[in-house]
Parts: C-alpha cells; structure tokens; sequence
C-alpha cells in the first residue's frame, strides 16, 4: 500500500495499544515503524528487474520483522522509561505496526515475499489496489485526532472507529474478490485455468480478472454492483513460444517466478520485452522490462531496462463509467495489440 496508508496504520495500531498517556508519542513511533519496511527501496539490487523483484523482500519478512520487533522493544524497554510502565501493551504496538505492513502489502498486485528467506512466491493476494481512500481514511482521521487531542475519548472513539472500519472494509475486499473468481469460473468451466483478480484504481467495486489458458490469456472485468453479469473477455498471445526462447535468461526466470507465471512476451524491436500481467491494463502495464536481444539463434541476456508505462488516459474514464453504471468496453491501444 501507500506510504500515507502504512503510517496511518501503524501509527492508529501502536497507539490502540499503549496507556492513554502514551499515546501520542505511540503514534508517533507507530507511523515510523509503519513505513521502515519500505525503505529497502533505496537499495540498488543491480538491475532494474532485480530492483522490482527483490524489493519487499528481506525487509518485508515475518521472519525479520518479528524478531526485530522484540529486539527494538527490548532496547527502548533498557533506555526509556515509557515503555518499563506498560511493556506488554508496547510490545504489542510495536508489534503490530511492524507486522501489518507486510501483511498490508500482501493484499496488493505486486505480491509480498512474508517468508523470505524461502523460495516460496511472493503472497499476492490482490483484493486491494495500492491506493484506495475508503479504506485508508477512517485510519487517517484517527492518526490526526491522535496528535491533536491523543488523551481525549474522542480520539479513543475515532481510534476505534478507524480500526473497525478499515478492518471491515479489508474483509469486504475479499468477498468482492470471491465473487469475481466464482464468476470467472463458471464462464469457463471444464477447462484447465489460473486465474489472477485485482481491483481497478481506487475502489474495490470494479474488478480486473485475467485468465490463462494453455498459450492464451483473457483480460475482462467484473462489476460487484452487477453480480449477474455476464464477463466480456478479450483473447491475448502469451507469447509461449518467445518465453521458451528466452528460459535460460535468469531476468525471465526471475519474472515468472515473481508473478506466478502471470508475464507475457513479445517482440519489439528484437528485444525481448516482458510484461507484468497483474499490474495496469493491457497495452498499459505498470512494469515491462526489456530482458534479452533476440536474432536468428535466439534470445541473449542484455542488461536489462524497464520500460515507459504505456500511458491510456481513457483508462480511469473506463472505471469512472462502469462505477457509475455507464456499461463500456475497454479499448486496447492498436499499438498494444500491435506488439503481440
């Protein structure tokens, strides 16, 4: 999620723990601890693919976080004295607002590796987009009430009220998901599919769904406030035979391995360009990385270079009208379809 999201968090969590005495300096250190997680972001892994598959890594982990929660809670427990009145309700907050970040992020596209060290994918449960105001905003008027007012029973009504309410919506998230998913797989039954959902920009109302099927994958989208409704998909190339070219490029194996197998590939130029499918629209991806120069003899590794988003301003227009019930097809840049 957004920075302002994981320090509302963190801040509104550490809080809800301590002594009301406590609780601005709580916030204070909550809102901190709520976005350290992302400071791997200033580490150069190398390359551009490396930078985008190892970030939210190490530092995201459960298996770091945890124990360093109770180191970071020991070493203020030794040197303050704040934390000596009250150090179970501390190591919770502490706790908490380090924890949920990850578990936070899981929930986005972009995937989230909670157990590193292991090999395992990274968690991308997708039922949030990265920023989404109606969840974030209960949690950023009690994080302000916090540092006005922290001792008053408001502020402890508005802390309550902001976890319940983001808690709530977070769970709604899932239910949108779920029907999405059963959606898709009634439309293609019998046949053997992956499925990948994640909510449009800003709201969890309209869905993205893409299917993979065997050489093949679907884009649609799915409206929760027409859950009888029938989903348009459009046919893509993966791009199978490209990507078995290039399986010896670590760039693409590290892609695959990253998104679960949700990349496509195509020629642009002879190079070998792959796209991540879970994050944008098709012909507007978020990340595509161009990982090998491709000849006669096939693909060569190259440095690898992240390209241009592929910009398409109808594309929040598309979401707008299919919220306020303006049933539209999404149009696919011509150059888009071009590059498969």
């Amino acid at each position: 999620m957004d920075s302002v999201t994981q320090i509302a968090l963190g801040a509104t969590l550490a809080a809800a723990c301590v002594p009301k005495q406590s609780r601005r300096k709580a916030a204070l250190l909550g809102a901190a601890l709520g976005t350290l997680p992302d400071l791997d972001v200033v580490l150069d892994y190398g390359d551009p693919v490396a930078d985008f598959t190892y970030h939210r890594g190490f530092s995201h982990s459960l298996f770091v976080l945890l124990p360093f929660s109770v180191f970071l809670w020991a070493l203020l427990w030794r040197f303050t004295d704040v934390v000596k009145q009250a150090p179970k309700q501390w190591l919770a907050g502490i706790s908490l607002a380090l924890v949920t970040h990850p578990i936070l992020d899981a929930h986005t596209a972009y995937g989230t590796q909670l157990f590193w060290p292991l090999t395992r994918p990274p968690e991308s449960w997708s039922t949030l987009f990265i920023i989404d105001p109606l969840y974030t905003l209960p949690l950023l008027i009690a994080m302000v009430a916090l540092l006005i007012r922290p001792r008053a029973q408001t502020t402890q009504k508005l802390v309550r009220f902001g976890l319940i309410a983001s808690t709530v919506y977070l769970s709604w998230s899932w239910v949108g998901k779920i029907m999405v998913e059963q959606q898709a797989a009634q439309q293609f039954a019998g046949q053997s599919i992956r499925t990948f959902s994640t909510p449009t920009p800003f709201n969890t109302l309209l869905w993205r769904i893409v299917v993979r099927t065997e050489g093949d994958y679907y884009e649609g989208f799915y409206s929760v406030l027409s859950p009888q409704q029938t989903i348009q998909f459009n046919r893509f190339d993966r791009g199978d035979a490209l990507l078995e070219q290039a399986q010896q490029v670590w760039a693409v194996q590290r892609l695959d391995w990253f998104t679960r197998g949700f990349i496509k590939a195509y020629n642009a130029q002879d190079r070998l360009l792959i796209a991540d499918l879970r994050m944008g629209f098709e012909g507007a991806y978020a990340f595509t990385h161009a990982v090998a120069a491709m000849d006669a003899s096939g693909a060569k590794a190259i440095p690898s270079e992240r390209m241009p988003r592929g910009y398409n301003a109808g594309d929040l227009q598309f979401v707008w009208d299919n919220l306020t019930e303006v049933k539209t097809q999404r149009v696919v840049p011509s150059e888009a379809l071009a590059g498969d």
